[in-house]
């Protein structure tokens, strides 16, 4: 035979193109267009309705970026058409792609919602909908037909991100200007022929399936045949009567089972949706609305549906703001069709949020399930974080999952992971079964391309058979359509493809689980190779969520004392509340920096206004506390003891016999002195030599200088905000000249010294200072940040060879390499730390700590002397210009320290120091703390009343050091009974109280959640 393979394929994508599509609707009639514009911010439905509303036309332009327009769409529905499927067909001008373009949600006139309308979902069923539709029986009847209207909330959203990552003011609504973006194009009532839409998905499916086969493997010339006599079969002047034709020709084809031996994916219904990004988060409220009245819609018509939908703050969105909406969505979750998933408050990044708030994501994400649907979630589904802390397995499983998946780690920019299908080990020994979808995407379509991707490239063949595909439009939303659901249908068993079964993601889990139980074992943090700059950018977004994780720890704290010791309320509604907007706004895209200014914007002013909140907390429970009187009450919520203050106590400040500080000139340095550390800045205003007295070791390199800062040309290829590109090191300049130095303190109890400098169109003023009973060099930062495309690191070279450096993560810490001898290594080039990063040798090391800071780098150089240079630099500002072309622009204020001489134990308390500064309160006496812990190891990582607000005290605690550990927990109430707890302070096991003490006994890096019962 001739090969005319490239002839027949040519033939069949004219005729989808020109021929089949055009005839997917048959006779038309018009809709009467009207519409109002709203002169500002999105309205309730019972507004809109009552609006007036203005004559409009196709072609007519509406939609200033981020302005809302709702049409009033009506015709009448031939008498003749009765019987027959009718939907609406509209397109107002989309383009972009579903969830980054216009974006609408119909109403009947009653108000009711009835679906979404996006550039992939563009039709509205107006008759055979089996529920939350319009139905002509529904309106009154008029003469030549049903009466038909429809509502439509049209949203113009921006595309914000542009061809080639171009900056652009479209991501604030006040710089984002008024021209209208959008036209009308389409608004018609139309004949649904359904022949045509199923040849269409037939056509569509072996077409794509036949390109994705060998040339050489003889199924894929019969599909080439088969498609041709179709397109013989076809008249093109009747395809709606000629489609049935058309489809018997390749039902042999599409009758033929799959292989015994192919690839099973289990088909997962979903829509990801970013809770902010390239849009506002008022605007993912109605994301959310549209793509969970999509997904009912869809339902009703296909029983066999399911759909994963995770976040509980979306759903907890639907029941504030669409009741009706929020009625459609408990009625299919009941039903079992949407599946609450995930079981976080939102789908967060999980690098950088701290452990308490990590926590904090399950209790919150799952109680509300628990709550609202009584369904206890299994799966953690987080699809697109960047990158997943060694801390996670444990916390996963404390919250009572069993399984976890995401896909991001296929992004990775150097190497390829190895598993599919694994264990996934944490820092304490917890493993969780895990699974990456091997077609690699979380937006999955149920292509052929999907398809032979995910069974070409699961990772596990020959040990599992089974890989996981979520389907359906995500990031902006939209979620899956019944053209997906139609390809489904027909991929269920046939040949040359993969065996499709949409079904609850916990059935896939559990047979990948008894199919594949010994799996193999990924040990430590799934490290994303790419987006490592979301560790720095938006500063203010990072130092907003890490200032309200210590004052909620605070808040908690000092009000379960006070509520124990009946002085005040426990304000149980205003820390709910205030949680889950701190966790809300841990978002992957928020937290990490990488969405539009409006969503900063937004996070800065909420962060500001909760720490408004709960300072007025804090200190309305430390002054019942301490009573009245004129003494000074310092107040230490830390975990460790303070300069005589009791750890997570407080007490009457006491006179100090600590030895004075001391300040004196050497030539152009400044020399400060508090006996456990000495320290001289040079005549450039850097830490030339930083001495830890009691061993006598310097800490900075010989010919070094620390509190180096550098600055460097950051201009990625791709992904601005999200990514640093290893060449930024090329370039690099040392800001060592100096506007001013002058000491600013030589009192009895600090020493410092201010240091100015300007570069470019910013300054910096940095304050060095010292303090009495600290070993430690604090460094006060005030930047005036003007910057485009540039990078602010600080450096710290030390004396010390360290082969790796420890970096705290949630309720523990990581070891990375600071060598590079694999490519693993060397793709580790910016990590992540919270509170600390140590490094040392056998015996000795050095920390830096930080109050806001989470991206460092760590390298290390052989010097000529034969020592080796180990340093550790802070990525403390970067000024991307997409999608907001004014990240960090302006001041900011925020500290860190270098502590000479500190191992691990070193590192956590002065980590937690730095972050939860001493208070002080006028009063009368000092404060028992509610927990002690006789071993530093074990750390408290949080105090609080009972959630169930039985009045028992729960806490929190872990190792920290990263060894076994046993210690003495006591109280100062009387206690009933103790148990240990999960995270949501269910019961696992009794505790013995001996002498009014628990004694535990953890393993490295252990969390113990106990809850103390009051006598």
């Amino acid at each position: 035979m001739h090969d005319d393979q490239k002839l027949v394929e040519a033939r069949l994508e004219r005729a989808l193109q020109q021929r089949l599509r055009p005839a997917l609707y048959g006779d038309t009639v018009p809709l009467d267009i009207e519409v109002w514009h709203a002169p500002g911010e999105p309205v309730p439905v019972t507004e809109a309705f009552a609006a007036d509303f203005k004559p409009a036309a196709l072609g007519d332009k509406w939609g200033p970026p981020w302005g809302t327009s709702w049409f009033r769409l009506t015709a009448q529905v031939p008498q003749e058409w009765d019987g027959l499927r009718v939907e609406a067909v509209v397109d107002l001008g989309f383009g972009g792609g579903p969830g980054f373009s216009a974006e609408g949600l119909a109403y009947t006139p009653d108000g009711d919602p009835i679906k979404g309308l996006n550039p992939d979902n563009i039709y509205l069923p107006i008759s055979g909908l089996a529920a939350g539709g319009v139905s002509p029986s529904e309106h009154a009847k008029a003469k030549g037909g049903a009466a038909f209207q429809v509502y439509l909330e049209a949203a113009a959203n921006p595309a914000v991100i542009q061809s080639g990552f171009l900056p652009t003011d479209l991501g604030d609504k006040s710089t984002a200007g008024t021209e209208p973006m959008y036209e009308i194009r389409r608004a018609e009532l139309a004949v649904f022929n359904a022949d045509v839409y199923h040849l269409l998905r037939d056509i569509e499916v072996l077409g794509q399936l036949m390109h994705e086969l060998p040339t050489d493997l003889p199924r894929r010339p019969e599909i080439l045949r088969a498609l041709e006599r179709a397109l013989d079969a076809l008249d093109y002047d009747d395809i709606p009567g000629t489609a049935a034709l058309a489809r018997e020709q390749l039902a042999p084809v599409l009758a033929k089972p799959a292989y015994a031996s192919a690839h099973q994916i289990s088909a997962v219904g979903h829509a990801h949706i970013d809770s902010a990004w390239l849009w506002p988060l008022r605007e993912t409220v109605r994301k959310v609305a549209r793509t969970v009245s999509n997904v009912t819609t869809l339902a009703a018509d296909h029983p066999d549906f399911r759909f994963a939908f995770s976040q509980a703050q979306q759903h907890a969105w639907m029941k504030e703001h669409h009741p009706k909406v929020w009625d459609r969505l408990k009625a299919a979750v009941e039903s079992g069709q949407i599946i609450p998933i995930g079981g976080m408050w939102v789908e967060s990044d999980s690098n950088m949020p701290g452990g308490e708030a990590m926590a904090r994501q399950f209790v919150h994400g799952k109680k509300f399930f628990l709550d609202e649907y009584g369904i206890e979630t299994e799966t953690v589904w987080l699809p697109d974080s960047f990158g997943y802390s060694a801390a996670m397995p444990q916390l996963v499983k404390l919250a009572g999952n069993k399984w976890f998946l995401t896909q991001k780690i296929s992004w990775n920019q150097t190497n390829k992971f190895p598993h599919h299908t694994f264990w996934w080990e944490g820092i304490d020994g917890t493993r969780v079964f895990t699974h990456f979808p091997p077609a690699d995407t979380y937006n999955g379509q149920l292509t052929g391309e999907e398809l032979a991707r995910a069974q070409r490239n699961y990772q596990d063949q020959g040990g599992g058979t089974w890989s996981l595909l979520p389907f359906g439009h995500g990031d902006g939303g939209g979620g899956p359509t019944r053209e997906m659901l139609g390809r489904a249908e027909r991929l269920a068993d046939l040949e040359g493809s993969p065996k499709v079964t949409i079904e609850h993601p916990a059935d896939f889990f559990q047979r990948a689980h008894d199919e594949y139980a010994k799996a193999p074992v990924w040990v430590g943090e799934l490290y994303l190779e790419l987006h490592r700059a979301t560790f720095t950018s938006q500063a203010k977004t990072k130092q907003g969520n890490r200032r309200s994780e210590h004052l909620l720890r605070e808040a908690e704290l000092w009000s379960a004392a006070a509520a124990v010791a009946g002085r005040l309320e426990y304000p149980y509604e205003d820390l709910d509340r205030i949680w889950k907007s701190v966790l809300l706004n841990q978002f992957h895209d928020i937290l990490p920096g990488s969405s539009i200014h409006w969503v900063h914007r937004e996070a800065e002013e909420t962060y500001a206004r909760l720490a408004v909140e709960l300072e007025a907390i804090i200190e309305r429970a430390q002054r019942a506390l301490a009573g009245e009187g004129d003494a000074t009450v310092v107040f230490n919520a830390a975990p460790h003891d303070r300069l005589g203050v009791p750890a997570m106590g407080a007490d009457v400040q006491a006179s100090s016999h600590a030895p004075e500080v001391s300040v004196r000139r050497d030539g152009g340095a400044v020399v400060l002195d508090n006996g456990l550390v000495r320290v001289t800045v040079d005549e450039r205003g850097l830490l030339s030599s930083v001495v830890e007295l009691e061993s006598g070791r310097e800490a900075i390199a010989p010919g070094a200088a620390g509190n180096l800062l550098q600055l460097h040309v950051d201009t990625p290829n791709l992904w601005d905000a999200w990514d640093v590109d290893p060449f930024y090191r090329n370039k690099v300049r040392d800001l060592t000249d100096v506007d001013s130095i002058e000491v600013v303190s030589e009192s009895g109890t600090e020493a410092a010294v201010a240091v100015t400098r300007s570069f470019g169109g910013s300054t910096v003023r940095q304050t060095i200072r010292i303090g009495v009973g600290e070993c430690q060099v604090n460094v006060d930062n005030e930047i005036d940040w003007h910057e485009k495309e540039k990078f602010l690191k600080v450096a710290f070279p030390l004396d010390v060879r360290a082969d790796q450096s420890a970096s705290e993560t949630q309720f523990g810490h990581v070891f990375r390499a600071t060598h590079t001898n694999t490519s693993w290594e060397n793709a580790k080039f910016e990590i992540c730390a919270h509170r600390w990063i140590q490094v040392g040798e056998p015996g000795y090391g050095h920390a830096v700590v930080n109050n806001s800071t989470y991206g460092h780098d760590v390298t290390r150089d052989v010097r000529e002397d034969g020592g080796t240079t180990t340093t550790v630099r802070l990525s403390l500002l970067r000024a991307p210009r997409v999608p907001d072309p004014v990240t960090d622009q302006g001041v900011h204020k925020l500290s860190y320290a270098l502590v000479p001489g500190a191992g691990i134990a070193e590192a956590v308390e002065e980590g937690y120091r730095i972050n939860l500064p001493a208070r002080t309160v006028t009063g009368a006496e000092g404060v028992a703390p509610l927990v002690r812990v006789d071993n530093p190891a074990v750390v408290v990582e949080a105090v609080k009343l009972a959630d169930d607000r039985s009045g028992d005290v729960v806490v929190r605690l872990y190792e920290a050091h990263g060894g076994r550990a046993t210690g003495r927990v006591s109280t100062s109430f009387g206690v009933a009974s103790v148990k240990e707890t999960d995270l949501l302070e269910r019961p696992l096991a009794d505790r013995e109280v001996v002498d009014g003490a628990v004694e535990v006994a953890l393993r490295p890096f252990q969390i113990l959640t106990l809850r103390f019962a009051r006598a």
